[in-house]
């Protein structure tokens, strides 16, 4: 994956992020990670890594949206082994996504299988197009710049701590390189004060 993004850039980025999240599996999210860490080498830039990954999420999850909304419903109730399942699963679906859909969709970002299934679930549950585009897009930027920036400043180790751990390491290592800049931050304000004093 590394030599995929370092031969051909932010054009692998674009394909691999968006083919990812318009329901292939493939490693968007590495891609992402790759393309951070080679930003950080100066090999990239890493405002047009975040701005390209965020942008390949959005297309990639419209594309798998309406996927699902135009054909996926009708591949699961005409074909046999799908339809006994999808009579019980499409209600359900329905009400879940009325109900959960917008965090579905915002969450779904950070976690693979669900980067890989929940824009066309929520196609094929008929989720109003306005509230998935306004969620999908949110939890695009938001999943672009935190992997992006986690790679470019902390590198593998804080990304693999948050593929590992969810959300729960992504806030463990945001904290965590909080408190480290705010310890750095008050330790060159102390040396600063005592070079300056009498």
């Amino acid at each position: 994956m590394h030599g995929l993004v370092d031969h051909y850039g932010l054009i692998a980025l674009f394909v691999l992020v968006m083919l990812e999240s318009a329901g292939l599996p493939l490693p968007g999210e590495t891609a992402l990670v790759a393309a951070g860490v080679f930003a950080s080498q100066g090999r990239l830039e890493i405002w047009e890594v975040i701005t390209i990954a965020a942008i390949a999420a959005i297309i990639g999850d419209n594309l798998g949206y309406w996927i699902g909304r135009t054909g996926g419903r009708g591949l699961l109730e005409r074909f046999g082994p799908f339809k006994r399942w999808s009579e019980r699963w499409l209600p359900w679906s329905e009400r879940f996504f009325q109900r959960h859909g917008a965090k579905t969709v915002f969450i779904g970002r950070f976690f693979s299988v669900l980067r890989v299934t929940a824009a066309w679930m929520a196609g094929v549950a008929h989720m109003p197009w306005w509230r998935f585009f306004a969620w999908n897009a949110a939890g695009g930027i938001c999943w672009a710049v935190l992997f992006g920036l986690l790679a470019y400043y902390a590198g593998q180790a804080a990304v693999d701590a948050i593929t590992k751990y969810g959300l729960i390491g992504a806030v463990a290592v945001i904290v965590l390189l909080a408190v480290g800049l705010g310890a750095l931050h008050l330790w060159r304000k102390r040396v600063l004060q005592t070079e300056t004093e009498p």
